[in-house]
């Protein structure tokens, strides 16, 4: 993988074969801008998609082809949203700690030097 600055960019769709497309570069140009409006559709219709999905479960009127058709419609787009989220998170400046562990123990560590209070009889 390129460095954080020159980093690629993971995109919200998919070239021949299914395999998956990256951009480098600048996040300005028209591609960039491409992916962004790609990524916001897609979410939005994810959005609508889930309300949908909920509508046709809350009826508990529904045939198996129905539910086979939510299920695949479902799949495609947690298949979209999961490639937007890690594209995103790919894009996040590095973490200021790699080992989550190290910050409780510095927590734990500045709880141990702070001076208790003193209970006067």
């Amino acid at each position: 993988m390129v460095s954080r600055a020159g980093q690629l960019r993971l995109l919200p769709w998919a070239g021949p074969e299914g395999k998956p497309c990256y951009l480098a570069g600048e996040r300005t140009g028209y591609l960039s801008r491409l992916a962004d409006n790609m990524e916001s559709a897609q979410l939005g219709l994810a959005g609508e998609l889930l309300q949908e999905a909920k509508r046709v479960l809350d009826g508990r009127q529904w045939t198996p082809g129905e539910l086979h058709l939510l299920a695949v419609q479902l799949t495609k787009m947690l298949t979209n949203v999961h490639r937007i989220a890690v594209s995103r998170g790919e894009r996040l400046p590095a973490p200021a700690y790699e080992d989550l562990d190290a910050i409780d123990d510095e927590d734990e560590d500045d709880q141990l030097d702070t001076p208790q209070p003193t209970q006067r009889a």
